[in-house]
């Protein structure tokens, strides 16, 4: 019998009760222990019956046995001497086999204590408790006895595994008396911890969703008003409409937004953050968060220049060159020195090249190039004599020809295409509405991972002057509108005096001649000294034409005749229009003194302590800004195209007439302040470097190939892959370049709209000049259409 609990059993005073949830948990194993016991019985009837099986074989054995033990005792004859001995061996040990295996109890007996198994339950309740003695403060563990026939053996001193499990898991039942700490380790067990692990296996989350809300209302409406920005710009809503509507759809959740992102490590990090590239930012964290990735447009080719070496390349693109002194091809020629002169990247300036016909109409006294390669020698030479170092950077040339009418340079053939794609990375258009109204070729931002316009000219102002301006000035300013949202990812505008083009930011990325800022310091140094730094009066210089200020200083000189009586001003310029000028001055008796032009920084003019410049059509006057260079006074008009100017305090402008007359005699009776080393440096063209390079986000765009960016590259990978998705303004710009690409290669329309014939393509004179491939042959019809147009030019001429 197995006994459970072999010592005496406590007294009821003794004994510990257990708790209600310890009697549900004894039926439980009552149950389990008859079910125990049922099983057990079935298997000991089966038993039974192989023991009898079993008996019946060993009486069947037992015959046999008899039969050969009476052979062997003698009765057979073939029964040889040896195998006699063998039985005689044998029969002790068959008869004690069949002694022992008679009786199926006994086979029984054998196997188990007895054939019945009786369990005391109230003995395995007590074996579960503990008990805990009174004054000795240690526990005495039960120790099960097992009892066989009379004979009773001790355990080994601990308890059998199960149960000891059991035990176990009872002290911590009733332990957690309380039901939720049960449950609470129920969901903190590792088969719950395995069960997480699987289903997240299954089902991936995508990466910080939790972190990022989804889109609400006034998100989406701001999102849909920003993105329909290429649909208001064209129908004459202002831009600044369309950002207020975005800022107050905004403003709502901006502090829920700022707050989260700081937490979170999101990408914005300030509150005074341009809140179009905060909503931007935003709109690419939602996107990032479903794992949207999108890699392309319908209209936009992603196959761009990938910088393999660590230095990147920049063309610079405009439209003049020298000998011509205006502002094109003079300020492009020095942003490419100083870009090259940094050592960061590698500079190309792409420049126009004219046919020797074209040459003697532009270049000042009649001075001409037989070859690229002897323009760029004088290109060249001009430049180092100013900045006074070797710049290291390429120069080529691209066909152009010669607009009489307009005063301008139209590019032949696709510009582009005289960039290498090798060097096609980053493209800065001088310009960029002039080289695109007739450009027909690769579109500029499928071929340069980055393109920067800067807008140097008020075409709008001039083309007011016109017959029938105003129709004209509303035609360009579309046109203008669409070429520069087509082909630009960014515009400069040097003032506020331009028109308002898409993507564009106001800033002066112009400097001056380090000569003239030598001239300043001389003239401040004398002064220190004691000597007469300005011997000479007031000057005006520019190009004589009526456009460039000349309307307007002989206005205000003949309004205000009387009070500038002894007011004398010399004028140097060549132009157009200089004998009308000259005639209409002397009619109205006017003190002017007409000279012709020169370059501001000869020594005859150094003397010179007043310039006055009335103009109102330039974005921003160079000579304006070499005027202060050399410590002169400066008398402007109050307008946008003078506004970077009036931080300096030699800068006097006026609003009226009567201001002007009073900002004139103020100038003649003092002297000009000296410039502080700051007011220098911002006129130099290494400030002027550093603004473009911050505002046409260069900066960013040369540093990402960088060492130091590279980690950080790689974390916003992501983002600027899910902020690369299909929207409107996308959409809007590929398909008007699209529509633009197609309208150009018409001749038809390219006539009709002012465009030079032939300018579709470069010429054979061209081809034989810049070493080209042979130029396409034209269309008949469009030939036709050609000739007629030269035609009528020749007549008109």
């Amino acid at each position: 019998m197995i006994n459970v609990g072999a010592e005496s059993r406590p007294s009821p005073t003794k004994a510990l009760s257990p708790p209600p949830t310890a009697e549900k948990a004894l039926s439980f194993i009552s149950r389990g222990w008859r079910e125990v016991r049922d099983s057990a019985g079935a298997d000991l009837k089966l038993m039974r019956a192989r023991a009898n099986t079993f008996k019946d074989l060993a009486t069947s054995i037992d015959r046999e046995l008899e039969n050969f033990l009476g052979t062997a005792s003698g009765k057979s004859k073939a029964v040889t001497p040896s195998e006699l001995e063998f039985v005689r061996r044998l029969q002790p040990k068959l008869t004690e086999l069949r002694r022992a295996y008679a009786s199926p109890e006994k086979v029984l007996e054998r196997w188990t204590p007895r054939a019945r198994i009786s369990i005391d339950l109230s003995s395995i309740r007590d074996a579960f408790v503990s008990e805990v003695e009174e004054g000795r403060g240690r526990v005495r563990r039960r120790v099960w006895t097992v009892k066989k026939g009379e004979e009773e053996e001790r355990g080994w001193g601990e308890d059998w595994e199960p149960i000891r499990k059991l035990k176990t898991g009872w002290r911590e039942l009733e332990r957690r008396r309380n039901s939720s700490e049960i449950f609470e380790g129920f969901r903190n067990s590792e088969f719950v911890d395995k069960v997480k692990l699987s289903l997240k296996s299954l089902y991936r989350e995508p990466q910080d969703s939790k972190e990022v809300p989804p889109l609400d209302v006034p998100e989406l409406l701001a999102y849909f008003v920003k993105q329909s920005g290429p649909f208001f710009d064209q129908i004459g809503v202002k831009r600044d409409i369309c950002d207020k509507i975005v800022e107050a759809l905004c403003s709502r959740k901006k502090d829920q937004r700022m707050g989260r992102s700081m937490s979170s490590g999101a990408l914005a990090t300030s509150e005074t953050e341009n809140i179009n590239d905060e909503l931007d930012m935003r709109i690419a964290s939602v996107l990032q968060s479903t794992g949207h990735h999108y890699d392309g447009n319908f209209w936009i080719d992603s196959a761009k220049h990938d910088p393999t070496d660590k230095r990147r390349h920049v063309a610079i693109v405009t439209t003049a060159s020298l000998p011509w002194m205006t502002g094109t091809a003079v300020n492009p020629l020095f942003r490419a020195a100083y870009l090259a002169n940094s050592a960061k990247q590698n500079v190309t300036l792409l420049v126009p090249w004219l046919c020797k016909s074209d040459q003697e109409l532009v270049y000042p006294n009649k001075l001409t190039f037989s070859s690229p390669e002897e323009q760029e020698a004088y290109i060249r030479d001009w430049l180092e004599e100013r900045i006074g170092f070797k710049a290291d950077f390429k120069i080529s040339f691209y066909p152009g020809k010669f607009h009489k009418e307009r005063r301008s340079i139209i590019p032949a053939g696709d510009t582009s295409q005289f960039i290498s794609s090798k060097d096609a990375d980053i493209a800065i258009l001088e310009e960029p509405e002039h080289l695109n109204w007739y450009h027909h070729g690769k579109r500029w931002t499928d071929k340069f991972n980055h393109v920067v316009g800067v807008v140097h000219t008020n075409y709008l102002e001039y083309i007011k002057r016109e017959k029938n301006g105003a129709i004209q000035a509303f035609m360009v300013k579309h046109i203008n509108n669409w070429v520069a949202r087509a082909y630009c990812d960014k515009i400069l505008r040097l003032s506020g005096a331009t028109q308002d083009l898409p993507r564009s930011v106001i800033c002066n990325v112009h400097g001056v001649n380090p000569k003239f800022l030598k001239v300043g310091e001389k003239m401040a140094a004398d002064k220190e000294l004691g000597q007469q730094s300005f011997s000479k009066g007031a000057y005006f210089l520019g190009k004589m034409v009526w456009a460039k200020g000349y309307r307007e200083l002989i206005d205000l000189l003949a309004t205000h005749k009387n009070d500038l009586a002894d007011f004398k001003l010399d004028v140097y310029g060549n132009g157009e229009d200089s004998l009308e000028v000259q005639s209409t001055a002397k009619k109205l008796e006017l003190n002017l003194n007409f000279l012709k032009g020169r370059d501001h920084a000869d020594d005859s003019l150094h003397g010179y302590k007043v310039f006055i410049n009335p103009s109102v059509s330039d974005v921003l006057c160079t000579a304006t800004a070499e005027a202060l260079a050399m410590g002169k006074f400066v008398i402007c008009a109050d307008h946008p195209s003078n506004e970077f100017f009036r931080a300096f305090p030699n800068c006097l402008t006026y609003k009226t007439s009567e201001d002007f007359v009073m900002r004139v005699k103020e100038a003649m009776a003092s002297d000009p302040v000296p410039l502080t080393p700051e007011q220098r440096y911002n006129l130099s063209w290494e400030a002027a470097t550093q603004r473009f390079m911050a505002f046409s986000d260069l900066d960013k765009v040369l540093g990402s190939n960088s060492e130091d960016s590279m980690e950080g590259n790689k974390r916003n990978r992501t983002i600027k892959k899910s902020i690369s998705m299909p929207n409107l303004t996308q959409t809007v710009d590929g398909a008007l370049a699209f529509a633009h690409h197609c309208l150009t290669g018409n001749e038809v329309l390219r006539l009709c709209t002012g465009a030079l014939p032939g300018t579709r393509e470069y010429d054979q004179q061209h081809c034989r000049d810049l070493h080209l491939p042979r130029a396409q042959v034209q269309n008949p019809i469009y030939g036709c259409f050609v000739r007629v147009a030269e035609e009528s030019i020749k007549v008109k001429s």
